[in-house]
């Protein structure tokens, strides 16, 4: 297990690597100097020639790269010109709200999607069963905006039970967190739940009609302990891999969801350091969040080894 571990953890490396190169030169090759934005009203030739000195963007691009790259391995993700904050400290006092809205969001998707999937396989074939495939196809039409809208006009303008926009710290008033961050996961659900349930069902369709299904029920096992131990185990290695993926899919979602919702998480701060050219800032968020994806799809990797002995001593 451990030698599997260690492969694993040595693959991510190059990936890593090529995040931070890409990172690095999406912001830089923006148009426009960064000089000349911070500078504002006050820029002349001498000062953004000083400044440019100052921020080392009159080195080669090369040079900037591994420069920021180093800074990055010491721990120093730069520092804001607009507000003098520090990329960690703004990622710290952010990353709890979008963590707990991706929490939310995932848990609602998997309440909804893994037994609605597990009733469609079991009745495939059903009027059950079309309508919720049909169901599913739909809801994945739907961008994430629109429903954000339509739920927003439904429980905070129409029947006023959540309120529309706005936070609070679960510290300092659990009730009233939850109640502020119930629609933003529910839209975010709402785009999660179709693909879990149609991984799934298929996956256990196939699973039931496996041999060793029969044998448990000539056997005279419970149903529900066939559906639940010996059929819902061995089709969950698509379903982990989808959730995993999901992971991706909240964190993109999340930019547009925290900003029709008013949410200060790790979305909203990369959209304001985008419309501000905030470069430090944008690249430190972008190689947090594409760390973060590569991190979930580590773990996905470790559950896979746990749930099937065969792919960490290399037999799957």
């Amino acid at each position: 297990m451990l030698g599997f571990v260690a492969r694993r953890l040595f693959y991510l490396l190059p990936v890593l690597l090529a995040v931070s190169l890409l990172t690095f030169l999406i912001a830089s090759l923006l148009p426009g100097d960064l000089a000349y934005v911070i500078l504002g009203d006050q820029a002349t030739p001498e000062k953004v020639a000083a400044l440019r000195h100052d921020m080392g963007l009159d080195q080669p691009i090369w040079w900037r790269y591994f420069s920021w790259l180093g800074h990055v391995l010491e721990g120093d993700f730069g520092r804001s010109f607009r507000t003098g904050q520090t990329v960690l400290q703004a990622v710290a006092e952010r990353l709890p709200v979008s963590f707990e809205l991706m929490l939310l969001a995932e848990i609602i998707g998997l309440a909804v999607g893994v037994p609605v999937a597990i009733a469609c396989a079991v009745r495939n074939g059903s009027a059950f069963d079309r309508f919720m495939t049909s169901s599913a196809f739909g809801m994945l039409s739907v961008p994430t905006f629109l429903s954000a809208i339509l739920l927003i006009y439904l429980f905070a303008v129409e029947l006023r039970w959540l309120p529309a926009t706005g936070y609070v710290p679960f510290a300092e008033d659990p009730a009233a967190n939850l109640r502020f961050l119930v629609l933003p996961a529910l839209t975010l659900a709402l785009a999660e739940w179709p693909g879990i349930m149609r991984v799934l069902r298929s996956d256990m369709i196939a699973t039931l009609q496996e041999d060793y299904i029969a044998l448990a029920k000539a056997k005279g096992l419970k149903a529900s302990r066939i559906l639940f131990v010996h059929a819902l185990k061995p089709s969950s290695l698509t379903l982990i891999t989808v959730t995993g993926i999901n992971i991706g899919r909240l964190i993109g979602g999340a930019l547009i969801v925290e900003t029709i919702f008013a949410l200060p998480g790790i979305g909203r701060l990369l959209v304001s350091a985008i419309y501000t050219r905030d470069l430090i800032i944008l690249q430190g968020v972008v190689l947090f969040v594409a760390g973060g994806f590569v991190l979930m799809n580590f773990i996905v990797d470790m559950l896979y080894a746990v749930l099937d002995p065969r792919i960490r001593h290399g037999h799957a």
